[in-house]
């Protein structure tokens, strides 16, 4: 898993609520066994048409806000289903900040593990934000980890708390496995051991 310490991109704006896991991946995706080439797919249902033309206004659309690795949204975002499908679509689309002002805790879980960092805001900053990005050319968000801050260079400045282990996997870039390799050699001699274990040897 990729580090995060700090991040400074573009940031798009994606001024909605209640955006479910659905919509951020729609089902009919969940059917592919790699974890990769979701982003192809990421919010399907509002990027195109049914008959499969680009929708011009949807953000991901917008030439201007391409390449943004950042994504602003509002409150309740990743809510609905558990999937994990979500976090690797917003990861395989090159997203790797979410700022909004509340999330769905199971999606929180998720896009931690995938070394997605999820910044919660107030509203009003929240707010702030998105009325930024969407009328300042080429609107750049600087985000720190280590600091634990979102600035720009506009004057806006907020903190933002993340919980410590949390923060302590995505600084080092561990997940799961990542965590578990650390115990590498610990576990390598408990098999031994187990395997060399007087009861387990033929009689």
């Amino acid at each position: 898993m990729q580090a995060f310490t700090t991040l400074t991109s573009l940031a798009a704006p994606l001024d909605r609520t209640n955006i479910d896991t659905d919509q951020i991946i729609p089902k009919q995706f969940l059917k592919r066994i790699e974890r990769t080439g979701y982003g192809d797919f990421l919010f399907f249902d509002w990027r195109q048409t049914p008959e499969g033309e680009p929708v011009p206004e949807f953000v991901l659309n917008d030439p201007r806000f391409k390449g943004a690795q950042i994504l602003i949204a509002g409150k309740n975002f990743g809510c609905g289903s558990s999937r994990e499908h979500a976090a690797w679509a917003l990861s395989d689309y090159g997203f790797r900040c979410v700022i909004a002002p509340t999330f769905a805790d199971i999606f929180f879980s998720n896009a931690g593990k995938n070394g997605i960092l999820l910044v919660k805001l107030s509203e009003e900053q929240v707010a702030e934000l998105m009325y930024r990005a969407q009328t300042i050319p080429e609107y750049e968000l600087n985000v720190s980890l280590e600091d634990q801050t979102v600035t720009d260079g506009e004057g806006f400045s907020a903190s933002f708390e993340v919980d410590g282990f949390r923060r302590y996997c995505l600084l080092a870039g561990l997940d799961d496995i990542g965590l578990t390799l650390r115990h590498a050699d610990a576990l390598d001699k408990f098999e031994k051991q187990h395997d060399e274990a007087s009861w387990l040897q033929p009689k």
